[in-house]
């Protein structure tokens, strides 16, 4: 035969079978705050950063990433010195 076979079986799930969503499920759903809903996950920065793509000498980024964990931070910071340094910031 040339007919391609199906790589995973098809599982029947019954509707009626899923659990029953409850007013206690819905609240419990969202985190609340008084009335207000609280976000999850990390809060957003005041000032944010951009991503950027940036080409860089294979031996200049193997030292900066030799450096340890924070190195893209360290980056910036050399930057925004330089900067200062220049009289442009």
């Amino acid at each position: 035969m040339t007919a391609k076979k199906r790589s995973t079986p098809a599982i029947w799930n019954d509707p009626d079978d899923a659990v029953e969503l409850t007013a206690e499920f819905f609240e419990s759903a969202d985190l609340y705050k008084g009335n207000k809903i609280q976000t999850r996950g990390r809060p957003k920065a005041a000032i944010t950063k951009e991503p950027v793509k940036l080409r860089l000498d294979a031996d200049i980024l193997a030292a900066l990433r030799a450096s340890g964990d924070g190195w893209q931070t360290r980056i910036n910071d050399t930057l925004r010195a330089s900067l200062r340094l220049a009289g442009r910031v």
